[in-house]
């Protein structure tokens, strides 16, 4: 026999199962490794202040955060972190990159960065927008 319980409060291990059986459901369907990056500011001291983290499945990267130190802003750091997170991906020969950012955060530096918005959430948060935007990578031709 089968519930339906809503959980407010999800335990790890329910998370868990929802996750393997997904993940064992496409992995049945598509064959494509995954992983995870870090692309990391640290201070003089070693400490991570800030920078990029992604992970990547079915030959795209998804960039999940991205932070630049307030002190920081303005010299070109983003940039840089977003070309380390882009020649990984060329590395390992991905289709392209995809992102999300809010109407208050940063939409035009990614802009410029050459990645265009594929999809808008109006309202969220409210009087804000969330847009999604994508980057297609260019891969030089192999004989």
């Amino acid at each position: 026999s089968m519930q339906i319980v809503v959980e407010p409060e999800l335990k790890p291990d329910d998370a868990a199962a929802i996750r393997t059986g997904l993940h064992a459901y496409n992995d049945s369907r598509v064959d494509s490794p995954d992983g995870h990056l870090g692309v990391l500011i640290k201070d003089d001291a070693g400490q991570t202040i800030g920078g990029l983290t992604a992970r990547w499945y079915y030959n795209w990267m998804f960039i999940e955060l991205l932070f630049v130190p307030e002190h920081l802003r303005g010299q070109d750091v983003g940039t840089r972190l977003m070309a380390e997170a882009e020649d990984h991906a060329r590395s390992r020969g991905m289709i392209g990159i995809w992102l999300d950012t809010f109407s208050f955060q940063a939409r035009g530096f990614y802009e410029k960065l050459g990645y265009v918005v594929f999809g808008e959430l109006p309202n969220y948060p409210d009087s804000h927008s969330r847009y999604f935007l994508q980057k297609r990578l260019d891969h030089p031709s192999t004989p």
